[in-house]
């Protein structure tokens, strides 16, 4: 099949030809809007495109109650869907950023659209871009801690999540980490534990040399600005996690590797799935990771 049948069957399915976005129309689309579909639309544009999966666990009590909802919002105009294209069945629906959307959102923001960043083709041009993949990914990473930390529902929380986009603004002169996050996860006989950490979600796609490259950027934005950040890098594989830990030797920052969906941990990322560059040895929690470091040794047996 040719790239051009592809990119053609990224974008199958019935579209909705928006309207032309004429003021009583964002007036009722405004109206309409519950504070979760806010929150929901300003998610979706921070981090470009959400699969109904993704929205379900992030603001819905089951999918029958988010399909409808997304619907809605589709009809609307607030949200803009595809499906990418798969050699064999079909993918789940992924959620863009719908021009009305786009209109409230800037309103709220006191901007015009074209102020505030919109651009329709733009938005849509995530269905054809070859970091599609890695896009879904970064955001699954998130989603999978904000469902552990609701399934905990004891005050541990997702409190930080930054999209590349807003890394880039702040740092991309030195670094360009795929995320920003901040997890705290609570414990029954001690304070919360809180981590700050950058996120390189790698796909295997680069050389492990690059991977490691990258460090140095992360090292000099330590160095600028007085705070060292860890560094999380989430791999796909065991054997390229072996692979570049090797590579990595002793790094000059904190960093930690842990693979995409390890079978051992039914806490996702959350759990004792992280390994410290340039040492060897127990596996920690990600809310422990920043004990970990200070003292060279998991703080106690939850963790490890």
């Amino acid at each position: 099949m040719t790239p051009q049948k592809k990119a053609t069957n990224r974008l199958r399915g019935p579209q909705i030809r928006p309207p032309r976005m004429a003021p009583d129309l964002i007036a009722d689309l405004a109206y309409r809007l519950t504070a979760r579909d806010r929150e929901l639309l300003a998610l979706v544009w921070e981090h470009r495109v959400l699969t109904t999966g993704q929205l379900t666990s992030l603001f819905f009590p089951s999918p029958e109650r988010a399909r409808q909802r997304l619907n809605r919002l589709y009809r609307l105009h607030a949200l803009l869907r595809f499906r990418p294209w798969t050699p064999v069945g079909s993918k789940p629906w992924h959620w863009v950023l719908g021009p009305a959307g786009a209109h409230v959102l800037a309103i709220e923001h006191g901007q015009t659209v074209s102020a505030f960043g919109y651009r329709q083709d733009a938005a849509t041009g995530i269905s054809v871009s070859p970091r599609l993949g890695h896009q879904v990914g970064v955001n699954d990473f998130f989603i999978r801690l904000h469902a552990h930390a609701r399934r905990r529902a004891d005050g541990t929380t997702l409190t930080e999540w930054w999209s590349e986009q807003r890394c880039a603004a702040l740092w991309g002169d030195l670094a360009r980490p795929d995320a920003f996050g901040r997890w705290t996860e609570a414990s029954v006989n001690a304070p919360p534990r809180t981590l700050d950490f950058f996120l390189e979600h790698d796909t295997g796609t680069e050389t492990l040399a690059r991977v490691a490259r990258k460090l140095g950027g992360y090292a000099d934005l330590a160095e600028a600005t007085g705070t060292t950040t860890p560094v999380l890098i989430w791999l796909p594989s065991s054997a390229r996690e072996a692979n570049l830990r090797k590579v990595l030797g002793v790094p000059e920052i904190p960093v930690a590797t842990a693979v995409h969906t390890p079978a051992t941990s039914p806490d996702g990322p959350a759990g004792p799935v992280w390994q410290l560059a340039g040492t060897i040895g127990r596996r920690h929690r990600l809310s422990a990771l920043g004990t970990a470091w200070a003292t060279g040794q998991s703080p106690d047996p939850e963790t490890s």
